[in-house]
């Protein structure tokens, strides 16, 4: 298994290694059959007003799956320790959805994505405009999956959305958690007003074919 740490606004020392090493590799210990790598990011934010600035992040790499975890506290070893038993928990869950899929039972969801109107328009009357600097790039495989899949994927990383690459369309999509519970999914759709598919079927933004005749407006 493959361990590697990295450091924002900290040194990592000899000590910090060593007790990354102990806490992550125990927290793994029982699922190295499914780990091929594991990133640990420690950062220290140096925003007086932020109480909680020692902050760990480990991610690791799971036969093509990627599960994420991150905890924060006033101590970088308390948050190492947080960290390490909320991916431990995290690896359990997932083998436990590898097991009931060899055992072909359905895996449980507390929702179920739901294709949600087309927004017209996202940023209102702001003007769009990038970060002066790009922080932190990450690169991942996409290999296509299902809707199903990717919400697995979703409850995995611990983030508010999740983008794949649809295997029905082929095309990227993001799936996300809504404000007011459940999921979404976020599809491109051509000039049309509709979303694309194969097999010359078209999916419209709304699940409803316009009525004739037809126009732009869906």
């Amino acid at each position: 298994m493959k361990l590697v740490i990295h450091g924002k606004n900290i040194e990592i020392t000899d000590a910090i290694r060593e007790y990354v090493h102990q806490k992550i590799e125990k927290a793994v210990n029982h699922f190295q059959n499914l780990t091929t790598e594991v990133d640990v990011h420690l950062s220290v934010a140096r925003n007086p007003r932020i109480n909680t600035k020692q902050a760990a992040e480990v991610t690791i790499y799971a036969n093509g799956t990627v599960i994420r975890a991150e905890e924060s506290s006033e101590n970088l070893y308390a948050s190492i320790d947080l960290v390490a038993d909320k991916i431990a928990r995290q690896l359990r869950k997932y083998k436990e959805r590898l097991q009931d899929k060899k055992n072909q039972i359905p895996p449980k969801t507390s929702a179920e994505a739901t294709e949600q109107p087309v927004v017209q328009d996202l940023i209102g009357d702001r003007t769009p405009e990038l970060p002066s600097e790009v922080v932190r790039t990450k690169y991942f495989a996409m290999p296509p999956m299902t809707m199903a899949e990717a919400l697995e994927q979703l409850q995995l990383v611990g983030h508010d959305f999740y983008m794949f690459r649809n295997a029905e369309t082929g095309e990227i999509n993001v799936i996300y958690e809504r404000n007011h519970g459940g999921y979404g999914v976020i599809q491109p759709r051509n000039g049309n007003g509709h979303t694309s598919s194969k097999n010359g079927k078209t999916a419209y933004a709304n699940g409803v074919a316009p009525e004739k005749p037809q126009s732009n407006k869906v």
